[in-house]
This record gives C-alpha cells, sequence and structure tokens, in this order.
C-alpha cells in the first residue's frame, strides 16, 4: 500500500500546478492534429495508446525505471541522459524533456535530497523524475505508474483543447487507457536497456515537423 507521504509527492510533483511548464509541449501531438490524423476520439486514444506502448513514451519509461535504480551513481545517471538524449527524435523534442527535466530538478529542491546532486547537465525529464523519486525512497512501481499517467493526461489535454473531443471524450480516454498504462509501467519497470526500441514512426515524423507550422500553439 502506498505510504501517504509518497502518494503527496507524486500528487504534487505530477501535477499539472507543479512549475515544470507540461502544458506548452505536446511531443508533436499538434502536427498531428493540424495534418487531421488526430480528429476524434477514437484517433486521439489510438495515438496516444500507440506513443505509449510503441513510441517514446516507452522509451522514457523503461529510462525513468533505469535512472530509479541507478539515482546514487551519478555517471551511471550521465550515460542514461545520453542514451535518452541520443533517442530523442527531435530538436524541439530534445529542448522538451531537457527544459522540463531541469524545471523539474530546481522545483523539487524544496525536497532535499543528496540525489539532486547526482544529476547530470543536462537532464531530461524522465532521468529527473526516476532519480529523484528513488532519493526520497518512493518504490519504483507507483513513481513510474504515476509518471505514465500524468503524462497520458497532459497528451488528452492538448487533444481536449486542440482537436477539440471535449472534456467527456477527455475523461473517456483517460478511462480506456488506466489498464494500459498499468501494463505498461509493470513491464517498462523490468525491462532492460536492449528492450528499447520504437515502431511509432508516425509520432517521431510529427516532432520533427512541428517546427514548420505556419502556426503553432505548443512548443513541440
Amino acid at each position: 500500500m502506498t505510504e501517504p507521504a509518497t502518494l503527496q509527492k507524486l500528487l504534487t510533483w505530477l501535477s499539472p500546478a507543479f512549475p515544470v511548464g507540461a502544458f506548452a509541449w505536446s511531443a508533436g501531438l499538434e502536427t498531428a492534429i493540424v495534418a487531421g490524423t488526430v480528429h476524434d476520439r477514437a484517433t486521439t486514444q489510438d495515438w496516444i495508446g500507440g506513443v505509449l506502448e510503441h513510441g517514446s513514451l516507452r522509451t522514457d519509461a523503461i529510462l525513468f525505471a533505469h535512472a530509479h535504480r541507478a539515482a546514487n551513481d551519478p555517471t551511471a545517471l550521465r550515460d542514461l541522459a545520453d542514451l535518452c538524449l541520443a533517442l530523442t527524435p527531435a530538436r524541439e523534442r530534445h529542448d522538451e524533456t531537457t527544459i522540463t527535466g531541469a524545471a523539474f530538478a530546481s522545483a523539487a529542491k524544496a525536497w532535499p535530497t543528496p540525489v539532486l546532486a547526482n544529476l547530470p547537465q543536462p537532464c531530461p525529464y524522465p532521468i529527473a523524475v526516476g532519480a529523484i523519486a528513488a532519493g526520497h525512497q518512493i518504490d519504483l512501481a507507483d513513481a513510474l505508474l504515476a509518471f505514465l499517467t500524468a503524462t497520458i493526461h497532459s497528451q488528452v489535454s492538448v487533444a481536449v483543447r486542440l482537436v477539440p473531443i471535449g472534456q467527456s471524450d477527455g475523461l473517456a480516454i483517460m478511462a480506456d487507457l488506466e489498464p494500459v498504462v498499468a501494463k505498461m509501467a509493470a513491464l517498462c519497470q523490468h525491462a532492460t536497456l536492449d528492450d528499447i526500441g520504437s515502431v511509432a514512426y508516425a509520432a517521431d515524423i510529427a516532432q520533427m515537423t512541428h517546427e514548420t507550422l505556419t502556426t503553432r500553439i505548443f512548443r513541440s
């Protein structure tokens, strides 16, 4: 059972109100909406679910788990950060993960832990959250489930605002994806670095082409 103090930290750190600026980024989803690939509840759920099971979010989750276990090893964290950035397909996604990672590490200083001194520069978002969670003895399973849930909710929020699909459809997507999030959290916490791989090419291309949009609301 999750300890109350752990639950409090996770609810705070992964809340939309936590100052990492996640609301400003779409991870390429804006491109898919502009192109018409994502245009209703079904296509929104397919897109977000695909990125979770087969794309960059799955990769982030695996790296999160390894950062959690390597929280007290600065060299290992640096190597994980380098791998994370090497696997980032687009410049805007590189900016997204490093800017939100730096913002998370800065805001998390309100909860001191020696692990903060171990974080590399730059530090991608999943590396920062995973390592800092470990620094506060937060169980990996709880931390990873919260991280994936919050990221999914952020993506749904983009679609609610831009498609728009409406709050009811957005909530239905969140509910439908709960079992998938739980499955991926369980899978990724035990995955090796050799298990990293992505076949979500449309999402990668959307991230790359976002900067060419004539009008953009989001930064990625």
